[in-house]
């Protein structure tokens, strides 16, 4: 949706750009290019221009709030634990890891990305699984649950952890090819 509504910004913006440009250099004959753009000379009241102002203003942080959430943020949260031998650290991205090779390593997979979220006491496993279009998504989901999820919970010693999985399927290039 971003996209659309971009493209439809940028392409009114270009169209009336190019309108002013045509009326500039008398390409327009209709339009008198020495003409005033509003009739009259005096400057409206002062509280007009007060509220344009702040109208600007609300836009602009509007604008610049939007530009904020089009930058990805892949933050990487640290588990802690402290006993009788000290403190461990632990990133949920190291921890991650070897479970995200393994899913790759699965048949009918391309990539897996895993982001581990939450306290450590109630963690939450969110996996993107990125497959052939030919897949078994049976299958794969089946040996999720069977062993990659419970190898996850033993090895983080969390036994509740949930897990959101999602699919998203990817055309192999063998396919590409042979079309």
């Amino acid at each position: 949706m971003n996209r659309v509504l971009l493209g439809l910004l940028g392409v009114l913006l270009l169209g009336t750009g190019g309108a002013v440009l045509a009326v500039h250099l008398g390409f327009v004959p209709q339009v008198d290019r020495g003409a005033a753009v509003v009739p009259g000379t005096a400057l409206p009241p002062a509280w007009v221009l007060v509220v344009v102002a702040a109208v600007a203003v609300v836009i602009a942080l509007l604008c610049l709030r939007w530009l904020a959430a089009q930058v990805p943020r892949h933050r990487s949260t640290t588990w802690r634990w402290a006993g009788d031998a000290g403190v461990t650290r632990l990133s949920t991205a190291t921890a991650t890891a070897p479970f995200t090779a393994e899913v790759s390593a699965y048949p009918g997979v391309r990539k897996a990305e895993a982001t581990l979220t939450g306290p450590r006491t109630a963690p939450s496993l969110a996996l993107v699984v990125r497959a052939h279009s030919d897949a078994d998504l049976r299958g794969i989901r089946r040996r999720l649950d069977d062993e990659g999820l419970p190898r996850l919970r033993e090895a983080l010693e969390t036994p509740g952890l949930q897990a959101v999985v999602e699919f998203r399927m990817a055309s192999s290039k063998i396919d590409a090819r042979v079309h």
